[in-house]
């Protein structure tokens, strides 16, 4: 028996009331702030709705499961508008920053996830899989690409990252009898698992290189307090966490997952990956770079210079060649991560500024692109471009909504993306990125020709022309059951990108606010303008 044992009590703690003082719970609160991811618990909540709806209703609940995760991520973006101002960002002891850069990417994950969930109602019922847990899981990839936007700690962006992660690999391989998302999916976990390793190592290195420090300010910090011989390791982490970055945002070399992943994958899948998982790919590129690694800026920079230009010369190039339309838009993605990065390596606000809009206009023209693509694989089965030859004598309108989100991506005015690549490239051309910015256009008319070659075959071709799977295009019919929230998702697309471009300036300015009211990016900016205005002095001798 165990006798004499003395008890030790923590200092908030009264031994005589035997109750721990209330101020510890309001510092407690305080600190947490958990009011700041009020739009992911919607999405929780809404999570949860989804999962017990689908557990006691069973497939009967898809004709309105859709709906209320519609519901649930619209008010989620509703709830964003109220934390545009926020006063106190830092929530969960520092772990999370919901200041104005994460709220506007957050934002583009939650609605990129909404048009998704629109375009998926049909294509899911059509491949007779469950639509309940295909929205879960949906969910779930979203909730983590939110989380990952405003991480600002190393285990909550590994955890978020994650989170992300395995839900994009379960969505990849969502349709169980179809061979090809089976090795897309493979191919992704496989290729993921190792990029996750990789990241991994690097954010273990900066752990170590800075004393057990997890928070990234904190990691700056004694980065910047220490020796600098510790700068080698500093930059070995360097390109660990870009190894890992680049694989999200499918930045050549990192991008051999694509083209198969994209080929293999459910179309919807492939739309938000397009979309949302590159958006927090950006958003964790910008955050942990600017604040984790100020000290070697230089490499990071020459580094994200050969991935800008190797992303724009291959996914550009390549695309010439290819005859699936689902592969020739996983190398333009690749090539548009291209365009993007410019923004990123301009470092100025209208760099930042130009990027943010470039995104939202990207969100609306591609998961357009993509919503077309899957009316038209729905009505004929087939994915090859050569299939697409004449569509116009049988679906105008399809042709049409196809036509105008393939030039936009291309940057034909005057559509949305052509006054987001005027707006990257001036960016560019601003901050002295003259070689990036001339590569950049030319790739751009290169990426033009291959979106007009399958603009051209849909419209001029003649009827005798008319491709076998176009002369036995079923009749059009919107009345079919979950035809209405593709129909809804492909006009609310059609409108962004064609007024996007005529009424950019709102766009502009809650992009160009977004980079204004982010304390992060404006340090950073400040600091880009004052090197860049630094003279240029002679050199002087040894003496002096």
């Amino acid at each position: 028996m165990i006798r004499n044992v003395k008890l030790t009590y923590p200092h908030s703690w009264d031994r005589k009331q035997n109750l721990i003082e209330p101020m510890d719970f309001a510092t407690l609160a305080a600190q947490l702030n958990a009011g700041t991811i009020l739009p992911e618990m919607i999405v929780i909540i809404t999570l949860l709705a989804v999962l017990m709806a689908d557990l006691i209703a069973g497939r009967s609940s898809s004709r309105w499961t859709p709906y209320l995760a519609i519901a649930g991520l619209g008010l989620a973006i509703f709830a964003l508008l109220f934390q545009w101002d926020t006063e106190n960002p830092i929530a969960f002891l520092g772990g999370f920053n919901g200041d104005a850069l994460s709220v506007i990417f957050r934002g583009i994950i939650a609605l990129s996830a909404l048009v998704t969930i629109l375009m998926s109602v049909t294509y899911v019922e059509e491949t007779g899989s469950a639509l309940g847990e295909f929205i879960s899981i949906l969910l779930t990839a979203t909730l983590g690409a939110m989380f990952l936007s405003g991480a600002d700690e190393l285990v909550t962006i590994f955890v978020s990252l994650e989170t992300l992660s395995i839900s994009s690999y379960l969505l990849t391989g969502y349709l169980k009898r179809d061979p090809r998302s089976n090795e897309a999916a493979l191919k992704y976990l496989l290729i993921g698992a190792a990029s996750s390793a990789v990241f991994l190592y690097g954010t273990s290195l900066l752990y170590g290189l800075s004393g057990g420090e997890t928070k990234l300010g904190a990691i700056a910090s004694q980065m910047a307090d220490s020796s600098g011989g510790s700068n080698i390791g500093l930059v070995i982490a360097l390109v660990f966490v870009i190894a890992g970055i680049a694989f999200k945002i499918s930045a050549v070399p990192f991008h051999q997952w694509t083209p198969d992943v994209y080929e293999g994958s459910p179309t919807p899948v492939v739309a938000f990956l397009s979309v949302g998982s590159k958006a927090a790919g950006f958003a964790l590129a910008i955050r942990l770079l600017l604040t984790a690694f100020p000290l070697v800026s230089e490499q990071w920079h020459l580094v994200f210079t050969a991935l800008a230009v190797l992303s724009m010369i291959l996914g550009n190039v390549v695309a010439l060649a290819q005859t699936s339309m689902k592969r020739l838009l996983a190398y333009s993605s690749i090539g548009q991560a291209g365009f993007v990065m410019i923004g990123f390596l301009a470092g100025t606000q209208a760099g930042y500024s130009s990027m943010v809009f470039y995104l939202i206009a990207y969100l609306f023209m591609n998961l357009g692109g993509f919503t077309c693509v899957i009316l038209f694989s729905l009505r004929t089965g087939s994915d090859q471009i050569s299939a697409y030859s004449g569509l116009y004598q049988k679906d105008p309108l399809l042709t049409l909504g196809l036509s105008i989100c393939l030039l936009s991506l291309g940057g034909i005015p005057p559509l949305v993306g052509f006054f987001g690549k005027i707006y990257l490239f001036w960016a560019g051309w601003q901050a002295g990125l003259y070689a990036l910015v001339i590569l950049g256009l030319i790739t751009s008319v290169v990426s033009i020709y291959y979106y007009i070659r399958v603009v051209k075959m849909m419209v001029v071709k003649e009827p005798q022309e008319m491709s076998y799977v176009v002369k036995n295009y079923p009749e059009v019919r919107w009345n079919i059951p979950g035809m209405r929230p593709l129909q809804v998702g492909l006009v609310l697309s059609l409108i962004a990108t064609s007024l996007g471009g005529i009424l950019s300036n709102p766009l502009f300015t809650i992009a160009n606010d977004s980079i204004t009211r982010t304390p992060l990016l404006q340090a950073a900016i400040v600091q880009t303008e004052s090197v860049a205005s630094l003279p240029v002095e002679p050199n002087l001798p040894l003496s002096e």
